[in-house]
C-alpha cells in the first residue's frame, strides 16, 4: 500500500530518489505531494522575465526570439546563443560546443526553459539551461512530458539538474499509485467549513483542470497549515496558564513612583496606555507575555524601565536581554542616567529606595564577571542587563520576576526560552518583548501567537525627516562618486557619517564554508561578446564588501583627509566602547561599521548613512539602520548602494525602503516580497519553514478563523487525545523540529 510515508526511492528508483533528496530534501510521498507548484502557466501566456533574481534557479515559459551561432576566436569550438522573450524583456541562453541546438531552437517556438539566472554585461541570462519545447498547436507535445498536454502547467520550485518538468513527471508517477490518506479534519468541521477532503486537495493541487480546482485545493491546504500552527500555539498558551507568575503589584511609595516624579518629560499617550496594560499584567499571577512594537525612538525603553521598576518595588528582579554588547552597554548607561541616584543603591548619594543596575556580558574580566554574577544571585542588583551571557547555566537570580527581551528578531527562540527558565521551578517570570521592527497582525498571530501585542505608533518627538535614495552603481557609477562628495560636504558642515558594510573582512569566512569565495572575472575573447564557459555560464555573485577593506579604500581614496573609525563585533569591548565614545564626542567624522550599530546607538550629530551592498540586508534591517541618522536638528540622508539591476525583486525591495519611512507600511511590503513561509522561524531558528501554502499577508482571515477554532478545540482537549486526526495533522504539517520551535516561542 502506497501511503504518505512511502519512500520515493522505492517508487521512482534509487537514482531519482537520490536526486530529489539531495536537491530538494524530498524523501517520502508526503514530502513530494507537499512540494506544491509555485504557480501555474497557461500555454498562451509567457512568464514575466522582469521579476527574475540573480542566483535563482528559475523555470520560465517563453518564446524563442532569435538564435545565433559563431566560432570562438581564442578557444576552439562554437557558441550558440538563443534569445528568449516574454514579449517585453529578453533572456540569453548560451550553449558552448553544442551546434545542434541551433536546429532545435527555432524562432517562434515556445517552451519551458530552466536554469540558474546569471548576468553578463548587465544582461540577464540562463546558465546552461534545460528546456522542453512545445509544438505551436499545443495538442501534441512530442518529446515533451505527457503532463504538458494539460491546460494548466504546474511550475515547481526546482533546482540545478532537476527542472520543473522532471518534478512534474515524478509527481504524476506517484499520484498514479498513491492509495490516498485518511482525512485528519473531523467530518463535522470539514462540512461546516465547506472544505474538500485532504486527498482530493493533494491530487488537484498537482493535476487541476482549471483555476477553480486550484483555489479549492489551496483553501484546504492553507487551512491545514493555519490550524496546525494555531493548535500548537493554543496548547502553548494553555500550558503557560498552568504555571503562575510572581505577582508584582504597583506601589505609590516605591522607586517607580520616585522615577515618575523626576522624569524630565511627559509620557506620550501610547506610553501611558501601554504602561497601564503592563502594570495590570504584572500585578497578576497570570504570566504576562506581551510584545511591544514601535518605531525607533518611540519610547519603548521608558516603558520597559517603568515595568522593571514595578517589579523591583515588589522585591524581585528584572533581567534585560540585548542582542549585542554595544547595545547592552548602551542600555545599562541609559538606565543609570535616567535613574540617577535611584540606581545608586549602597553608594554615596544614592536615594533611600534606590536599586542597582548591573551589566553582565561575556567579555567582562573575571573579577567584573564574578562581581556581576554575585549581584544577580544575591538580589543586590534589581536590574541586570546583558547579552547571551545571561542565559548561561552559571548565572542565577535571587528572585527573577520579569524578563525584558529587546529586539526579539535578533534572538533564537531557544535563547528566549532559556532566560525564561531562570524564574525558578514553581513560577514563570513575566515576559516583555520589545521590537522596533513593526510586525503585521498575521505575523503576530502566527509567530508571536502566545503574546499579547501593543504598538507605540506615535512619531518620535524632535526627530528630523530622513530621505532615502538608491545608488545603482551598475547603471550609474557616477552616483557613488557623488555620494562620497556629499559626505565631504556634511563633514564640512560639522556633521558625521556612518558607512555600513555587510561583513567584517580580514580572515572572516563570509560563506561559513571555509575559504573565502573569490569573484570570477569575465574575460573578453577578442570580440568583447563572449562570457567564459565556466561552471555557471556567467559571472558569479561576489562576496559582500567588508568593513576592513572599505575603510582602507575610503581612507586612501574618496574620503582621504577625514577622520575614519571602524566598529565591528570582533573588536574587544573596551575598543568598541572607545570608538563609540569618540564618534559620539565628534572626534571621528566617519564610522565604518557592521550592523553592530543597528540598534541602540544614538549620535544626534550623525546625518548621513551610506549602506554598501544594501541588497544584502532585509527591509526591516535597512529601516532600523537608517534610524541612526536624523536624530538631531538636521535632516538625515540614507544612501542604499547596490549592484542590483532595475526590474528585479531586489531593486523593488530597495525602492520600497526608499519610498517610505513608515515602519508599519514597510513591514507589510517586506512580507509581500518574501517567499511564502520564510517568516515562520527560518530566520530565527535556521530551520526549514513548515509553511508552504499559507500566506501571512493574504490569508489573515484564514489565520484568525483557525485561531478561534484551535482555541475551542484545545480548551476542551488540551493534548488532542480525542482528536487523533488533528494531532496527526499537526505532526504532518508542522514537523517535530517545527513543533519544538513553536512550543518554545
Amino acid at each position: 500500500m502506497t501511503t504518505l510515508d512511502a519512500k520515493l526511492d522505492r517508487l521512482l528508483g534509487a537514482k531519482t530518489g537520490k536526486a530529489l533528496e539531495s536537491a530538494l530534501g524530498l524523501v517520502t510521498v508526503g514530502d513530494l505531494l507537499r512540494h506544491y507548484p509555485r504557480r501555474y502557466a497557461e500555454r498562451g501566456e509567457l512568464t514575466a522575465i522582469a521579476g527574475l533574481e540573480l542566483g535563482e534557479h528559475a523555470t520560465v515559459l517563453a518564446k524563442v526570439e532569435r538564435v545565433t551561432k559563431r566560432t570562438m576566436k581564442s578557444r576552439r569550438g562554437t557558441i550558440v546563443e538563443a534569445r528568449i522573450t516574454d514579449g517585453h524583456r529578453s533572456l540569453s541562453c548560451t550553449f558552448f560546443n553544442q551546434a545542434w541546438r541551433e536546429r532545435e531552437l527555432i524562432p517562434g517556438k515556445r517552451g519551458m526553459f530552466a536554469g540558474k539566472v546569471t548576468a553578463f554585461r548587465e544582461q540577464l541570462q540562463l546558465s546552461h539551461p534545460e528546456y522542453q519545447l512545445f509544438d505551436s498547436e499545443a495538442t501534441d507535445v512530442g518529446a515533451a512530458a505527457e503532463e504538458f498536454a494539460a491546460a494548466l502547467l504546474p511550475v515547481y520550485p526546482s533546482a540545478q539538474g532537476l527542472p520543473s518538468w522532471s518534478i512534474a513527471r515524478c509527481v504524476s508517477q506517484v499520484l498514479d499509485v498513491w492509495d490516498g490518506t485518511d482525512d485528519p479534519l473531523p467530518t463535522e468541521l470539514r462540512e461546516r467549513l465547506g472544505m474538500s477532503s485532504l486527498e482530493d486537495a493533494l491530487r488537484k493541487i498537482h493535476r487541476p483542470q482549471n483555476f477553480g480546482e486550484v483555489a479549492a485545493a489551496q483553501d484546504r491546504l492553507k487551512w491545514d497549515e493555519a490550524l496546525a500552527v494555531q493548535l500548537i500555539l493554543a496548547q502553548r498558551r494553555s500550558a503557560i496558564e498552568e504555571r503562575p507568575a510572581p505577582a508584582c503589584a504597583r506601589r505609590d511609595d516605591g522607586v517607580r513612583a520616585a522615577f515618575d516624579e523626576r522624569m524630565p518629560f511627559e509620557l506620550t499617550r501610547g506610553q501611558q496606555e501601554i504602561g497601564e496594560q503592563i502594570a495590570t499584567d504584572l500585578g497578576s499571577e497570570h504570566p504576562m507575555n506581551r510584545l511591544v512594537q514601535g518605531e525607533v525612538g518611540s519610547g519603548k525603553t521608558i516603558v520597559a524601565l517603568r515595568a522593571m521598576l514595578q517589579v523591583v518595588d515588589a522585591g524581585r528582579q528584572a533581567a534585560m536581554l540585548a542582542p549585542t554588547e554595544v547595545l547592552a552597554a548602551q542600555h545599562a548607561r541609559s538606565l543609570r542616567e535616567l535613574l540617577g541616584e535611584l540606581a545608586m543603591a549602597g553608594e554615596l548619594g544614592g536615594a533611600e529606595n534606590a536599586t542597582r543596575v548591573t551589566l553582565l556580558t561575556g567579555s567582562l574580566s573575571t573579577a567584573q564577571r564574578r562581581q556581576a554574577m554575585l549581584e544577580a544571585a544575591s538580589g543586590e542588583a534589581g536590574i541586570v542587563v546583558g547579552t547571551h551571557a545571561l542565559i548561561q547555566d552559571k548565572v542565577s537570580f535571587a528572585d527573577l520576576g520579569l524578563v525584558v527581551v529587546d529586539e526579539q528578531h535578533r534572538f533564537g527562540v531557544e535563547q528566549r526560552d532559556a532566560l525564561r527558565a531562570r524564574g525558578g521551578e514553581e513560577t514563570a517570570p513575566h515576559v516583555l518583548v520589545m521590537t522596533a521592527t513593526p510586525i503585521p497582525r498575521t505575523v503576530a498571530m502566527t509567530v508571536y501567537g502566545d503574546l499579547e501585542t501593543s504598538a507605540l505608533r506615535e512619531l518620535p518627538q524632535g526627530r528630523s525627516p530622513i530621505s532615502t535614495s538608491v545608488v545603482p552603481v551598475s547603471e550609474k557609477p557616477a552616483w557613488l562618486d557623488r555620494a562620497w562628495a556629499r559626505i565631504h560636504e556634511e563633514v564640512a558642515a560639522g556633521h558625521q557619517v556612518y558607512v555600513v558594510c555587510p561583513r567584517i573582512g580580514d580572515d572572516e569566512e563570509p560563506s561559513g564554508k571555509g575559504k573565502k569565495s573569490k569573484k570570477k572575472s569575465t574575460v573578453d575573447d577578442g570580440d568583447g561578446e563572449e562570457p567564459p564557459p565556466d561552471d555557471d555560464g556567467g559571472e558569479q555573485r561576489r562576496p559582500p564588501v567588508a568593513v576592513i577593506d572599505v575603510a582602507e579604500q575610503l581612507a586612501a581614496g574618496p574620503l582621504s583627509g577625514l577622520r575614519l573609525g571602524i566598529l565591528h563585533g570582533r573588536l574587544a569591548p573596551d575598543d568598541k566602547d572607545a570608538v563609540m565614545r569618540s564618534f559620539a564626542a565628534g572626534e571621528l567624522d566617519v564610522l565604518v561599521a557592521t550592523t553592530v550599530i543597528e540598534v541602540g546607538v544614538n549620535v544626534p550629530n550623525a546625518t548621513v548613512m551610506v549602506i554598501m551592498d544594501a541588497d544584502r540586508f532585509g527591509v526591516s534591517q535597512l529601516h532600523q539602520l537608517r534610524g541612526r541618522v536624523g536624530r538631531g536638528s538636521a535632516p538625515g540622508l540614507c544612501l542604499l548602494v547596490t549592484e542590483a539591476m532595475g526590474g528585479t525583486t531586489t531593486r523593488e525591495r530597495l525602492d520600497a525602503v526608499a519610498s517610505t519611512t513608515d515602519g508599519f507600511e514597510l513591514a507589510r511590503l517586506d512580507l509581500e516580497l518574501r517567499r511564502e513561509g520564510d517568516i515562520l522561524g527560518a530566520a530565527q531558528s535556521g530551520r526549514k519553514s513548515g509553511l508552504k501554502m499559507l500566506s501571512l499577508l493574504r490569508d489573515e482571515d484564514v489565520i484568525a478563523q483557525a485561531r478561534e477554532e484551535a482555541e475551542r478545540v484545545v480548551a476542551a482537549d488540551p493534548e488532542l487525545r480525542e482528536h487523533t486526526g488533528l494531532a496527526r495533522m499537526v505532526a504532518e504539517v508542522v514537523d517535530e523540529e517545527r513543533a519544538e520551535y513553536l512550543e518554545k516561542s
